[in-house]
């Protein structure tokens, strides 16, 4: 879905816009109730294990870096696990992404994908989003926060960000957050599944040194480009400019005209704004690579291998 968020979505209290969009929500509760009592009628196992790694919060808390690493951790194991999104054009980000890494199955439907990945030998599906898809049994859910954003202001979509209620989490076996620790959404995540396990995860930029030295001007079209923009400030990053466009937009010609007028040293981007690019647009900038690095990563490794 392409969007540019609403600033309100992240205020700690209830805004003016989040209580007049408030109605609209109620609707909106309704509707995915009902959606999610005709799915589960449909409720299909896999012969094969799933792993869903999803979010409540609507876009920008990492799934993608994560399925990544899960998917090296199957290979780790000597499995030959697959990527399954669904088959959404404004995604094509996310799947070039995926690709580098291993094979992605896109299909309308996401149970198709799995059985299509099933068919040709891979013995482990990976859901990239899909924790509201109720018409799959996943094997083990993983559940992404980001530690800026975490539950915004903790409405439902309009006068929010979020998908679903905190309950959802009791669906979860797993929440991983990214970023600083919180211990105050820890106890509350934990009045609600007294089980779950919680791990946390940062990102590290491959190359740093060279971009020290530099007045650098950043730009991202994702969920919470400030997060991209926050990793660049603490890693010590001279970031003199940023420019923010919706989530999964396609760039023009014009929008680089108006950022190389600044003459900075050097635009950067993130990997998956980079991927939207044509080969002309990517030589006018330099894609900012991360690893995903995930605390205590042998116990998050173990609890994988115990649900497989």
């Amino acid at each position: 879905m392409k969007f540019k968020k609403p600033e309100f979505w992240d205020y700690k209290t209830k805004s003016l816009a989040s209580i007049i969009l408030f109605p609209l929500s109620v609707i909106y509760k309704f509707i995915f109730w009902i959606l999610k009592i005709l799915t589960n009628i449909k409720n299909q196992n896999s012969t094969i294990p799933v792993i869903c790694v999803g979010n409540i919060y609507l876009g920008g808390t990492g799934k993608t870096p994560l399925v990544i690493e899960i998917y090296k951790i199957l290979k780790s194991f000597g499995k030959n696990p697959a990527f399954i999104k669904k088959n959404y054009n404004y995604l094509s980000d996310e799947i070039k992404m995926l690709e580098k890494t291993g094979k992605v199955y896109t299909n309308q439907k996401r149970y198709d994908g799995i059985l299509l990945s099933a068919s040709n030998n891979h013995d482990a599906a990976i859901l990239d989003d899909g924790f509201q898809d109720f018409s799959i049994e996943p094997s083990f859910s993983v559940l992404c926060f980001n530690s800026s954003q975490m539950i915004g202001n903790g409405q439902l979509i309009p006068s929010g960000p979020l998908r679903e209620g905190l309950g959802a989490i009791k669906r979860a076996d797993c929440l991983i957050i990214n970023g600083d620790k919180n211990y105050d959404f820890e106890k509350k995540i934990y009045s609600i599944k007294k089980e779950i396990k919680i791990f946390y995860s940062n990102y590290k930029i491959k190359n740093i040194e060279k971009y020290y030295g530099k007045k650098i001007a950043a730009f991202a079209g994702i969920g919470n480009p400030e997060n991209f923009f926050n990793l660049l400030k603490e890693n010590k990053i001279d970031l003199i400019k940023t420019y923010i466009f919706p989530d999964h937009h396609n760039y023009s010609k014009k929008d680089f005209e108006i950022m190389k007028k600044e003459n900075l040293n050097m635009l950067v981007t993130t990997e998956k704004d980079f991927n939207r690019m044509n080969e002309e647009q990517k030589k006018n900038c330099s894609i900012i690579e991360v690893d995903l690095e995930i605390e205590n990563t042998q116990k998050f490794k173990e609890l994988i291998q115990s649900y497989l």
